[in-house]
């Protein structure tokens, strides 16, 4: 148990490794590497309120419930995705396959946040979802490009391999989440904390990236 709270907590704080990144490149990043700052910087927030909630207890010893932040995360992160993968797409094809795939996932999560107690592990396993096939798409959009770009190089390269990481380790976990045991979900838990400082790596590397001109 307690290897599993510092893992957590160091999920927590790795949080502020792409805000920092970001601030330290600012002047570097385009519109859509900003629109990602954005995202964690909301991001961070959101996991900072559920660490206090959870380790401060003011309710006679019980934490607060978050879960229904957790639903409205869930609909701010397809909002922002699907905003930076429809700019991200050069083809209109896959732009009109970006707004009706992001919309259908997003009437879903509304739908289930009628239930706002319940952990959302629908939202996050449909979410999870529309995030591996939008990263598929940019990853075969990147290895058929119209001008030669050296992709490793590329910020939206590192972001699209997190967001495949985080989505491809985490989307099991999240179809099943409910009907773990509550005894042993710390545990399991643990699966999502170490995802999550990995991701929060990926995506510093990704705001690090200085914009390369195409050959």
């Amino acid at each position: 148990m307690l290897v599993s709270l510092l893992i957590a907590n160091i999920s927590v704080a790795s949080g502020l490794l792409p805000i920092a990144a970001a601030a330290y490149n600012y002047k570097r990043l385009d519109s859509l590497m900003k629109l990602l700052a954005l995202f964690l910087l909301i991001s961070c927030c959101f996991d900072l309120t559920q660490w206090i909630a959870y380790n401060y207890k003011p309710h006679d010893g019980k934490p607060l419930n978050t879960i229904p932040l957790l639903h409205l995360f869930v609909i701010i992160s397809i909002v922002f995705f699907g905003t930076i993968y429809y700019n991200l797409f050069s083809k209109p094809i896959l732009k009109t396959i970006t707004i009706i795939l992001s919309g259908v996932t997003l009437s879903i999560v509304i739908y289930k946040a009628i239930d706002y107690f319940d952990y959302p592990s629908i939202s996050n396993t449909a979410s999870g979802l529309l995030l591996i096939i939008l990263s598929l798409i940019y990853f075969y959009q990147l290895l058929n490009p119209q001008t030669f770009i050296h992709i490793e190089k590329q910020g939206p390269f590192w972001f699209n391999s997190g967001v495949l990481f985080y989505s491809a380790v985490n989307i099991f976990l999240f179809m099943v989440f409910n009907r773990i045991p509550d005894k042993d979900k710390a545990d399991y838990y643990v699966i999502f904390s170490i995802t999550n400082i990995i991701t929060n790596l990926i995506y510093s590397v990704a705001l690090l990236c200085k914009p390369q001109k195409k050959a």
